[in-house]
């Protein structure tokens, strides 16, 4: 199975664009930060204010059920896969190239 680089496909997936494919919008949008109810734990209360983004920071945070992330973990916890089924599903549902690793044979043939 070929590596994924982790870094760069953090950097490159916007949390805004996660938001969008699970339907969420914050209740209270000002700036780049967010508050509203957390599409994770299931919160009720149209006026909840646990979970806080910040789309420049490209973050998440519940205040209630303490999941914290990027946008790839909010897909991975969202669609309750591992990070590397969930770098792949993102990258094709957003038609972006999946970062792979340089393999070995190919950076010892550079060497």
């Amino acid at each position: 199975m070929p590596g994924i680089d982790y870094h760069q496909a953090r950097s490159r997936i916007r949390l805004v664009e996660v938001l969008k494919l699970i339907g969420y919008r914050p209740r209270r949008l000002v700036g780049q930060q967010g508050r509203g109810p957390c599409p994770l734990h299931g919160s009720r209360s149209p006026t909840s204010r646990s979970f806080a983004v910040h789309l420049g920071k490209n973050v998440f945070h519940c205040f209630r059920c303490g999941l914290a992330g990027n946008a790839v973990d909010l897909w991975a916890m969202w669609t309750r896969q591992d990070v590397y089924a969930a770098v792949l599903d993102l990258c094709q549902r957003l038609g972006q190239d999946v970062p792979w690793l340089p393999s070995r044979k190919t950076t010892k043939e550079k060497s």
